[in-house]
């Protein structure tokens, strides 16, 4: 069983270090290396692997400083973005191993042309695909794409702990909210998303049970999401109700 710790980076980033047994550890997404090169020397970890998502600066711009410091570090990413430091490039359905445990590659296009996902070990690191009662933006592909990357999401296991990149979930809940006024599992979590934050604890990991329950951007199919974007869209099908949702929350 493999151990979890974030590493909180600018306004609001987490990078997330996976740790075993014996000091070893990897980083998924170190948009900077200063809070990483702390956090081994504090607890004197052996850094062996970096895993990336995605090519965006924020998730990314620590890794070369990283591996001028571990120059044996296994840097593993997408195949197809455009990442100079890859010592390992992997597509969508390969496998990984970590620390004996097996993680699977998932595609993830949408937020970018060739954003992927790990999952592993009841685990999932998914970049900025999925948040906490919310998803990212669709910068590099379609709609199509997100929705598609957010349905695989949606079909793993209920139990799957989810570790995204950013702390977006109190934003995230006021929308979601505003979408569904009425749901009360809705209440309930914004409620302890507040106390968290209020004791400046992170609100992830969540899991994709509970986000089935809380996302709108999951609940597509819900009659209560359908009726909040009646005004937007004449269609009711769920890529049409994702893409009013989605436009929606970029001016929210």
């Amino acid at each position: 069983m493999l151990n979890i710790k974030s590493i909180p980076a600018f306004n609001d980033n987490y990078i997330w270090l996976i740790e075993n047994s014996d000091q070893r550890c990897a980083v998924v997404d170190p948009g900077d290396a200063a809070p990483v090169l702390a956090y081994l020397e504090r607890h004197q970890l052996s850094l062996e692997a970096i895993l990336i998502t995605h090519h965006h600066n924020d998730h990314i711009g620590g890794v070369s400083e990283l591996v001028r410091q571990f120059p044996n570090v296994d840097v593993v990413g997408p195949a197809n973005e455009p990442i100079p430091t890859l010592t390992h490039a992997v597509d969508p359905g390969e496998q990984i191993e970590l620390f004996d445990e097996v993680f699977l590659v998932l595609g993830l296009e949408g937020h970018t042309a060739g954003h992927i996902g790990y999952v592993g070990d009841g685990k999932l690191f998914c970049g900025d695909v999925l948040f906490s009662a919310g998803c990212g933006r669709v910068f590099e592909g379609t709609m199509e794409q997100m929705y598609t990357s957010l349905s695989k999401l949606a079909a793993l296991p209920q139990e799957t702990e989810v570790f995204c990149a950013h702390e977006y979930t109190a934003s995230n809940v006021a929308f979601a909210l505003a979408v569904e006024p009425d749901n009360a599992q809705l209440h309930k979590y914004r409620d302890e998303v507040n106390r968290l934050r209020a004791q400046n604890q992170p609100t992830l990991p969540t899991t994709i049970g509970r986000e089935k329950w809380i996302n709108p951007f999951l609940r597509t199919d819900q009659p209560s999401v359908m009726r909040s974007v009646a005004n937007r869209t004449s269609q009711t099908d769920p890529l049409a109700i994702f893409t009013a949702l989605r436009e929606w929350k970029n001016e929210f």
